[in-house]
């Protein structure tokens, strides 16, 4: 049975606020809560019903298992359909990266991106390319809002997200910055090297001015077609995807 401080803590974490004064954020549904089982997170609490209950019975001993029944969970579910199980994940230490972390790889890096859904599928997309990390600047949305982890479909359980000044990143390192404009070199005449961060801009905005004079070249995804831009999360998908197919000829 949930309580009414349980109730109060589960709900008050749609709050970036109140997410970072506990260190936990929400993961719903059991396939999504066994990726974070299984991953380097800590898994505090998991509250199911029964049937969702009997898909977890394998977890470590250490992690607090809480039978509710529907309803309860329909109190602290984020969903408009619940989905059997709801966790409390702790929130990692902040982390910081380097210029020897960005060698020899590339990274995405995103300046200021605001949708939950665009962040999610940017994150799930990045893992399915075989990326390993997305740098974030500090006011993109926040990764562990509900309706980003619920987007990533667990990818976040596996890639390593880090906000920071991204201004000061571009200007201070060496690799190779990649802007994602409107107007530039095309993606299938660049070369991506074996290294570099690629930048992806505000949904409608784009990249910040003060960005702009340190990348080191600007790149396009070629219209064939009258639209006037792309999604961001559908831009980062084509540029994940050519970098990708890149390395398997390098």
């Amino acid at each position: 049975m949930l309580s009414k401080s349980l109730i109060r803590l589960i709900t008050s974490l749609q709050h970036k606020k109140f997410r970072r004064q506990h260190g936990l954020f929400c993961v719903e549904g059991v396939k999504s809560i066994l990726e974070f089982v299984d991953s380097t997170y800590e898994v505090n609490m998991i509250f199911a019903t029964s049937s969702a209950a009997a898909k977890l019975n394998k977890i470590p001993q250490n992690i607090k298992l809480v039978s509710v029944n529907e309803e309860e969970l329909k109190k602290v579910s984020f969903l408009t359909n619940p989905q059997g199980a709801l966790a409390l994940v702790k929130i990692p230490s902040s982390e910081r990266i380097s210029t020897e972390q960005l060698s020899g790889k590339h990274s995405l890096i995103l300046d200021d991106v605001q949708d939950p859904g665009n962040m999610g599928t940017i994150v799930r997309t990045a893992e399915w390319f075989g990326f390993t990390q997305v740098i974030a600047s500090l006011d993109t949305v926040d990764v562990y809002n509900p309706k980003v982890v619920q987007a990533t479909m667990g990818s976040l359980a596996r890639m390593q997200i880090i906000y920071m000044d991204i201004e000061a990143l571009i200007k201070e390192t060496t690799i190779p910055s990649y802007g994602a404009l409107l107007a530039g070199n095309s993606i299938y005449e660049t070369d991506f090297k074996q290294e570099g961060m690629i930048i992806l801009g505000n949904e409608g905005n784009g990249i910040r001015p003060t960005i702009l004079p340190h990348i080191t070249q600007a790149v396009t995804i070629p219209s064939f077609g009258r639209a006037e831009s792309l999604n961001v999360a559908v831009a980062a998908t084509v540029f994940c995807s050519e970098i990708a197919r890149r390395k398997q000829t390098f």
